[in-house]
């Protein structure tokens, strides 16, 4: 009966040490470009031992036969891991460096030692994240009423080519709204007053790292009110610059107008000064008898021009 009991026993931990609980799955986390360890959970390997590293089910990318003195990284078909994968000789844990957003996933190391023994991660690789961006949403810009003191201005804070994070805004260390960003670009709109003189900061966070922006009020808002005033300013400009090209069309046509009127005056008084006078005829008396014909003069008008 004893012997019975201590075969038992034997067989289970024989099936534990093979199984090796396979519910539990570690979960590790690192930003894109920063090294990973997976730990093998050895202080030392012994000669005899043998470790397969594999990325999911069935994939080996890592080797060690401590008998044979192998430690191989080289083992990935695709090359994908080339020059990435270091082992530790002592302990056999692997580490992948400058870490890439495909490398997510299912990772477990077999560790044959008389018994076999099976770990596994669960690694997420997290993209780096970007300062968020804070701009004014001019479409929104408002006031209720003609002073400035009581305008407001529609604020913008957006992220870009980031997915699997939280945007927030924050006033102080209070949140006061939050959207979960599950695609590549997003953004969450706050209302401010010009005047208000708390700190707000916009945040986007994963679950290892995050990013802060601060608001400046006083930058955004004034260039919210001044956006209207530039509009107005524009609208001013675009009528002044109106009435002046109607009035330059005014003097230009008044100007040939005169110019005309004046050229008619002066052929109306070239006119004018023409005087017409009717001709005399004289007859010359005969000087000498024996000039046998008279001889006339005509005298003809004489025209004068001023």
């Amino acid at each position: 009966m004893f012997h019975s009991f201590v075969f038992c026993c034997l067989c289970f931990w024989h099936l534990v040490g093979v199984f090796a609980d396979p519910e539990e799955v570690k979960s590790v986390s690192v930003t894109e470009g920063n090294p990973v360890t997976l730990d093998s959970r050895l202080t030392e390997i012994k000669k005899d031992d043998v470790i397969i590293w594999r990325f999911g089910q069935t994939e080996t990318i890592a080797l060690i036969n401590k008998a044979a003195g192998k430690f191989n990284t080289s083992v990935v078909p695709d090359g994908r891991y080339r020059d990435r994968l270091k082992l530790d000789h002592q302990t056999g844990s692997l580490t992948i460096t400058n870490t890439r957003t495909t490398d997510s996933g299912l990772y477990q190391v077999e560790i044959r030692s008389g018994i076999v023994t099976t770990h596994r991660f669960n690694v997420t690789v997290y993209a780096r994240l970007p300062v968020p961006a804070i701009n004014r949403d001019s479409s929104n810009c408002s006031s209720s009423n003609s002073s400035s003191s009581q305008q407001n201005c529609s604020l913008v804070c957006s992220v870009v080519n980031v997915g699997h994070v939280t945007l927030s805004w924050y006033k102080g260390n209070s949140l006061l709204s939050s959207i979960s960003v599950s695609d590549l670009n997003r953004n969450l709109s706050l209302m401010v007053n010009c005047t208000d003189k708390n700190s707000y900061s916009c945040v986007v966070k994963n679950p290892i790292s995050n990013q802060t922006q601060h608001l400046d009020i006083t930058r955004l808002c004034h260039t919210c009110a001044s956006s209207k005033g530039s509009g107005l300013m524009i609208g001013l400009s675009s009528a002044a610059v109106a009435v002046f090209l109607v009035l330059l069309a005014a003097v230009g046509i008044f100007w040939i107008y005169k110019r005309h009127r004046k050229t008619d005056q002066a052929d109306q008084t070239r006119n004018e000064d023409i005087t017409y006078a009717d001709p005399t005829f004289y007859q010359r008396k005969a000087k000498k008898s024996e000039v046998k014909q008279e001889e006339e003069v005509v005298y003809a008008g004489v025209v004068m021009k001023r």
